[in-house]
């Protein structure tokens, strides 16, 4: 750049903007166009594939340049954000037609990854969040903003070695697109590493406890923040006041909407790290990453994009509270039973569009015409809606219902204003209504009828002097006048002005016909000038109600989600829950509603599923591959996800008992950029699931181990299911499906372990995999059978089934007890031990236990010798002899 001296007065001022924010790509409003230079419009000609010219071509100001017209502001905007850069946009801040040399310009907002609120940028069925995060002594709080719908969340740890664990999984649950941190914070390194966000160092003044909150009560305009809960939260105070900060620097103004915060709160949800989030597919399938496949996405049937925003919201954050949950199902069930209602309901909510972001923009000053538009029609269809649900009954819907404000005096002023089908910018004329406004009216009828009101104002002037000949006349040179002949002048009256002589006469003009003149030289350009100044006080006056209107559009997405779920239950078949505060986990036909969405109503094979500690805590689940494992575990969890987010289920009954948290080991996956291989991200996942279950969870494990060794896996498997059965305050119901036929053993040993195998039919040498969950344990996995599926040669197949059966012996040691079952070199398994396994020495590797000869020793074990007779001890010996008889043992 050259020299400050030899800049020009324009240059000069496009340099102080410039150096006023640093780190950003400056767009330089000029005219029509916004303008970029020198580096900038090097780098943006390459982003946005603008061709690239220069200003001052030829001279030693030259100066590389490139832009594009104002209208396109958004767009070019978002994909420069897109593209990793921090845009300000310099605007004119006055007219340049009435401006005294250099036009004043302003940055007037700065836009980077978490404040980009363009719509044709946004998922409108996901929040676009930004965050920062605090530290003050150990403590750790950070603060969630959505600029679109102006939601405000603050959080804050408990002190202790695990802050900064639970403040990696708060970010990692709210997804933000930006992180704003102070310079100073410690963590900052690691905060980088949390995927897609872009993260903004700042001053960390702002992140002060006592500065923050200095802020947020400034803003809020009140005297303590003990209301919104914080009065014991100095750290997320401090995190949230630090945000506030950085949005006001860099969006200058709009933040009207941001009228509340709320203390965020994840202990009084059901718990879902991004693991088992990930796991369970609820919001992105683990196949392409898409929406679809996703349980977010199979049930959605919301009609509004703020409703399946609260959808996504209730589903990723399930309650805790079995009454507000059985509130929730009560709303679900009375629009159940009333289809018309349901129905009527749901298309006067089609109408509705997305409130809450159209009230953001509104508020950021950057909503067109059409917007607001939108937002009336929305408006409209709000008391019909009110009507058609004042006979519900259920406290949910009711407390919804009346609580809801309709706007209409926000309704009625814009329907006055605006016209029906007005154009996408506010200064393209013909946007408000006639009778809206005297002035715009008046300079319109100039506009429309100027011929006829000079015909009018000739003719009054000629009843008023007496002068018949007298003419009201145009030219460019002289504008408007009154030509009156020269016999006529001494009939001239005094308020006429001599404007020229001329051969036949005079030609005057009057203080009306100059002021008329003024009007329809300017009508055209004043009407666009006054239209636009009308719609920016009119959407300033629409803005100063921001509170309300969101208001509103959280009262309408909660009557589209319920509506939402009772659709989805009486098209889909799914059930009321029973929620309790009890440990019960009671599921009969249950199904996957995901894979039932993709495979048709009735095709999918339902599973009952029966966890009820402590007598029955623990099912080990076996089977083959293909049998359908991994979908029966991934159901039991949607299921319950589903029951306490309010939703009825895919099942024919539930009973429920609260679940705090699901844990899901589902599938494996490398961590490549993490430098974690498949069983690194396994048993990170396993030892998280170890540290943090309780006796109210639900856990999910499939194929613990099966990432190492077979003796490595088996062990790891063992002593995980032993260490979850040996919890303090009992055992969390969990599911453990593996291909460790020998960890079926453990139902044999310890109470409240059952065994559950994929069932399956045998058809001579051909095997039907049934997707059926039945009790027992599978006697082999069927590995052979589904490689011939799979088109494994026959010469193979046949050597495989040869080294089966030699590996099939001497499953059980000479006193009859399962090998694994050992410990320490005791031949004595003592029940309800729950140290780590530890694999005997130096036993070799031994094939599958037999599970009848497994349950056989089990009930052997429960039996009182001296509570039966000797005709039922005979009886209970025959049938187990036949038993094994049956399974060709020769007992």
């Amino acid at each position: 750049m050259p020299a400050e001296s030899s800049l020009t007065p324009m240059f000069r001022q496009y340099r102080t903007m410039k150096a006023e924010h640093p780190g950003t790509l400056l767009l330089f409003r000029m005219g029509d166009f916004y303008e970029m230079f020198y580096e900038d419009a090097v780098d943006a000609s390459r982003v946005l594939e603008l061709a690239l010219t220069a200003r001052g071509k030829g001279t030693a100001h030259e100066a590389p340049m490139c832009g594009f017209p104002h209208h396109q502001i958004d767009a070019y905007t978002a994909r420069l954000v897109r593209a990793g850069r921090r845009v300000a946009v310099c605007e004119q801040v006055e007219d340049p037609r009435k401006a005294k040399g250099l036009v004043r310009r302003e940055v007037i907002r700065v836009v980077t990854p978490g404040t980009l609120t363009d719509p044709g940028e946004l998922d409108e069925k996901e929040p676009a969040w930004i965050a920062s995060v605090a530290e003050v002594g150990g403590v750790v709080g950070a603060a969630f903003a959505d600029l679109s719908t102006g939601s405000f969340l603050a959080w804050q740890s408990s002190d202790g070695p695990d802050a900064r664990e639970a403040l990696v999984e708060r970010l990692q649950a709210f997804s933000p697109r930006e992180i704003v941190v102070a310079e100073e914070l410690p963590a900052r390194e690691r905060l980088a590493e949390l995927g897609r966000a872009a993260l903004t160092p700042v001053d960390g003044y702002a992140f002060l406890p006592d500065p923050a909150g200095e802020l947020l009560r400034r803003h809020f305009g009140v005297a303590s923040l003990d209301g919104f809960g914080l009065r014991d939260a100095p750290v997320a105070v401090a995190a949230a006041g630090g945000l506030l900060a950085y949005l006001r620097d860099t969006q200058k103004h709009g933040l009207e909407h941001l009228d509340g915060i709320a203390l965020h709160e994840p202990r009084a949800a059901l718990a879902l790290d991004r693991a088992t989030r990930r796991n369970l597919e609820i919001e992105r399938s683990l196949r392409d990453g898409a929406r679809a496949g996703s349980l977010i996405h199979a049930v959605d049937r919301t009609r509004t994009a703020a409703g399946a925003r609260l959808l996504r919201a209730w589903i990723l954050e399930p309650l805790l509270d079995a009454r507000e949950i059985a509130r929730r199902h009560d709303a679900v069930e009375e629009l159940v039973e009333r289809a018309a209602l349901r129905e009527t309901m749901r298309s006067r909510l089609e109408a509705v569009r997305d409130i809450e972001r159209l009230t953001g923009r509104i508020v950021a000053a950057s909503a067109g015409p059409r917007e607001l538009v939108a937002l009336r029609a929305s408006l409209e269809s709000v008391p019909a809606l009110v009507e058609s649900g004042s006979t519900l009954a259920m406290a949910f819907l009711r407390e919804t219902l009346d609580g809801l404000d309709p706007c209409a005096d926000l309704e009625q002023r814009l329907a006055a204003a605006l016209v029906d089908q007005p154009p996408a910018g506010a200064k393209d004329g013909g946007v408000l209504r006639d009778g809206f406004h005297a002035e715009l009216d008046e300079l319109r009828a100039i506009r429309r009828d100027g011929s006829a009101w000079i015909t009018a104002l000739e003719a009054r002037e000629r009843e008023a002097t007496g002068i018949a000949s007298l003419k009201v006349r145009f030219n460019k040179v002289f504008g408007y006048y009154i030509e009156i002949s020269r016999s006529n002048l001494d009939r001239v009256p005094d308020r006429y002005t001599r404007k020229q002589t001329i051969a036949g006469g005079e030609r005057y003009v009057t203080p009306e016909l100059k002021d008329y003149e003024s009007k329809v030289l300017h009508a055209q350009e004043r009407i666009v000038e006054l239209e636009y100044e009308l719609f920016a006080a009119l959407r300033t006056e629409i803005a100063a109600h921001a509170h309300r209107l969101k208001a509103t559009a959280r009262a309408l997405a909660r009557l589209d989600v319920v509506c939402a779920f009772a659709e989805l239950a009486v098209r889909e078949g799914y059930c009321r829950p029973r929620v309790s505060e009890g440990l019960e986990l009671r599921i009969a036909g249950g199904r996957h509603p995901v894979v039932e969405a993709t495979l048709g109503h009735g095709r999918f094979v339902p599973n009952d599923t029966s966890l009820d500690p402590p007598a029955s805590a623990i099912g080990i689940l076996t089977g083959p591959n293909m049998g359908g494992k991994s979908t029966y575990l991934r159901q039991v969890a949607l299921i319950v996800v589903l029951a306490q987010a309010g939703s009825f289920v895919p099942a024919e009954s539930a009973e429920i008992g609260i679940v705090d948290r699901v844990f899901c080991r589902v599938g494996a996956s490398d961590s490549l950029a993490e430098g974690q291989s498949t069983f690194m991200v396994e048993m990170t996942e396993t030892a998280n699931i170890l540290h943090h279950a309780g006796p109210r969870s639900l856990v999910l494990l499939d194929e613990i181990g099966r990432g190492t060794s077979t003796f490595d896996g088996l062990a790891i498997a063992w002593a995980v299911a032993e260490h979850l059965h040996g919890r303090a305050g009992g055992a969390p119901r969990t599911l453990f499906a593996t291909h460790y036929h020998e960890m079926t053993e453990l139902a044999v040993a310890l109470p409240g372990v059952r065994n559950l195998r994929m069932a399956v039919r045998e058809r001579g040498h051909e095997v039907v995999f049934t997707h059926r969950v039945e009790s027992g344990a599978a006697d082999r996995s069927y590995g052979i059978h589904v490689a011939r599926l799979a088109g494994v040669p026959a010469a193979v197949l046949a050597r495989a089934r040869e080294i089966l059966e030699n590996l099939e012996k001497d499953e059980f040691g000479g006193d009859g007890l399962p090998r694994r079952a050992r410990r320490g070199g005791s031949t004595r398994y003592r029940r309800g031990e729950t140290p780590l396994f530890a694999l005997a020495e130096p036993e070799p590797r031994t094939p599958p236990p037999d599970p009848s000869v497994a349950e056989i020793l089990a009930e052997l074990r429960a039996c009182d010798p001296d509570r039966l007779t000797p005709i039922d001890a005979l009886q209970r010996l025959d049938a187990w002899v036949r038993r094994l008889r049956t399974r060709g043992d020769g007992a």
